[in-house]
């Protein structure tokens, strides 16, 4: 199956493309985008792996599935286009980086500057449709992004798995704990980071500690 997706990826996950489970969820994305109206834009879809090749990822942070409302997803999680105003988790993310490591609210919420360093910013679901949270959730995504976790797991050392709330939390299990880092704690979203767990987790300092002490660039969040 032809899938536009940057080619280090594709050495290393291409496989996924031939299975039965993918081309019944390109037939149910095809169908989905010919008669609703889904989020990312299409050429969008794949922004977290093209943005971010697989031997530069440094970091990874796992969201669940895209912005559902027009102008804010573009294939990266937790990101919004520029000009968009941010949502409430990305509000409380940029207030713990700033608490964190003195960093100031930046002007737009486009996390494109991470995926460039190495973060790679991946929804276990790539796709949504319009003002329908989870709509495309179980239909075969999760299994293709649970793919590009065990891949980089195996195949890469000393990166940083970052995961909010219990539903990234769950990827848990796909990670040695014993070559890589991981980070969790509760979602940044106002129901869940206002119950505590969220602010003070130091997780952006701790992060750029650990790539440090392997020899990498820390991230400038």
């Amino acid at each position: 199956m032809n899938v536009k997706i940057e080619e280090s990826w594709r050495q290393h996950i291409g496989a996924e493309f031939d299975k039965p489970y993918f081309a019944q969820l390109t037939a149910f994305v095809r169908q989905e985008y010919t008669h609703y109206t889904c989020f990312p834009p299409g050429n969008k879809v794949f922004n977290a792996f093209d943005l971010c090749p697989f031997d530069r990822v440094k970091v990874v942070i796992i969201g669940q599935d895209p912005y559902h409302e027009p102008g804010q997803a573009h294939g990266l999680s937790f990101s919004v286009n520029a000009g968009v105003p941010f949502p409430p988790s990305l509000v409380n993310i940029f207030k713990e980086i700033e608490m964190d490591l003195g960093t100031p609210m930046p002007p737009s919420g486009d996390l494109t500057r991470w995926a460039e360093q190495g973060v790679l910013l991946l929804n276990a679901t790539l796709t949504v449709r319009a003002h329908q949270a989870g709509s495309h959730q179980r239909k075969g995504w999760e299994e293709f992004t649970d793919a590009a976790i065990r891949a980089l797991n195996a195949d890469r050392e000393h990166l940083v798995f970052i995961l909010w709330g219990g539903y990234a939390r769950s990827k848990v299990a796909l990670i040695d704990s014993s070559r890589h880092l991981i980070l969790q704690s509760v979602h940044p979203s106002p129901l869940s980071a206002n119950r505590g767990g969220w602010f003070g987790n130091h997780h952006f300092s701790q992060c750029n500690a650990y790539l440090q002490q392997h020899g990498e660039q820390p991230i400038h969040w």
